[in-house]
């Protein structure tokens, strides 16, 4: 597939990609971690939200500011940042989301040396009206920070039309996952994992365009590809950088029909209403997707929203996929982990750093799992 191809070279080199954009359109570039990331305020400012995954380097200089057990996302950022990796980015917004992460705003403000920076300190607990009206809150003082920053005027209207943009691609994201979790062999999982990527790191309405070039194609192929016998699997966790995970789970005879990550189905999860104040439209939103560890809403929503997908999807098993060290999704677990069993469902972990175990080791486990379902 041509479009797919395109956007492989986004996900292939996301840097190059932001430099050329500098370089280009002199867009302001604010980075980001977490899906909790206004990000429909910082494009209606003019500027591209450009997502961090950190990156497979040696962390010598992050490790004069970070223990050697916070995670690799955090250790591996810090890095780049510091090593001038990341030089093309304007800024860096830090929502409150892990203790690392909350710790690393600060390390981040005082060493990395970039001239913008933003705390978004949106609410822990959201089971009550008045988080939601903190939420609301917190955007208008993001909002505001952004125009002084940046010298701009969010309008409404802008702000409505980037939400309009940003439903688009949420809704084609959906219907890409919808398409294959039908037909899995409709496109591969490494495939969806460049298109995912490009999502957080491209223009967006450049993407908007490629991507819905993308599902038209899908959408022909659907009726030439046959139903894929492979075990159909659930990914559940935090951050995915590791494509080759989707190859090899593949190669052992299994296919991720879905997933629940914040680099997933998380992202994209909930449209935003076109017809209310665009401010309280998004901060409803965040007040309604499904969460993530880092956020209660009640003590058996996660593991009830892990059981009904896994039934939905008619999967055979799940996968949990953690970055090592990532307390609130090694808290979480236990719990997720009984829902599972009780239900019958078959599941595995898999901590992994920003380098994934040697191939070799990580395909015999794989093929230990698929076997057993």
């Amino acid at each position: 597939m041509n479009d797919i191809k395109k956007l492989q070279k986004v996900a292939n080199n996301p840097y190059e990609y932001a430099e050329q954009q500098k370089k280009q359109t002199s867009p302001k570039i604010i980075g980001y971690f977490c899906s909790y990331t206004p990000e429909e305020l910082i494009y209606a400012a003019g500027a591209l939200p450009f997502r961090i995954f950190g990156a497979e380097v040696s962390t010598v200089h992050a490790a004069a500011h970070l223990q050697a057990y916070c995670c690799s996302l955090a250790r591996g950022g810090l890095e780049e940042a510091l090593a001038g990796s990341l030089n093309f980015l304007d800024g860096t917004v830090f929502p409150h989301t892990c203790d690392t992460m909350q710790r690393l705003s600060d390390i981040w403000r005082l060493n990395a040396g970039f001239p913008l920076h933003f705390d978004v300190v949106l609410p822990s607990k959201l089971n009550s009206e008045s988080a939601n009206q903190y939420i609301v809150d917190i955007l208008h003082r993001f909002k505001r920070d952004l125009e002084e920053c940046l010298d701009v005027e969010i309008t409404d209207e802008r702000l409505k039309q980037t939400i309009r943009l940003y439903n688009e691609i949420r809704r084609a994201l959906e219907e890409i996952y919808l398409l294959r979790s039908e037909n899995p062999d409709i496109i591969s999982g490494s495939q969806l994992y460049v298109i995912l990527k490009s999502a957080m790191v491209m223009d967006r309405k450049d993407f908007q365009h490629q991507l819905s070039q993308v599902l038209s194609e899908l959408k022909t192929e659907d009726e030439l590809i046959q139903t894929s016998q492979k075990k159909r699997i659930i990914l559940a966790g935090g951050v995915c950088n590791h494509p080759d995970i989707y190859s090899i789970l593949e190669e052992c005879g299994g296919v991720v029909v879905w997933d629940d990550l914040c680099t997933g189905t998380r992202y994209f999860n909930g449209e935003i209403d076109e017809n209310v104040d665009p401010i309280e439209a998004i901060a409803r939103r965040y007040f309604e997707r499904m969460i993530c560890p880092t956020k209660h809403f009640d003590i058996t929503y996660r593991g009830e929203n892990l059981v009904r997908i896994a039934k939905e999807k008619k999967a055979h098993g799940v996968i949990f996929l953690f970055l090592k060290f990532c307390d609130p999704h090694a808290f979480d677990y236990p719990y997720l982990k009984k829902y599972l069993d009780k239900k019958g469902i078959p599941n595995m972990l898999l901590e992994v750093e920003q380098q994934i175990p040697a191939v070799g080791q990580l395909r015999t486990r794989l093929e230990a799992f698929v076997e057993m379902l």
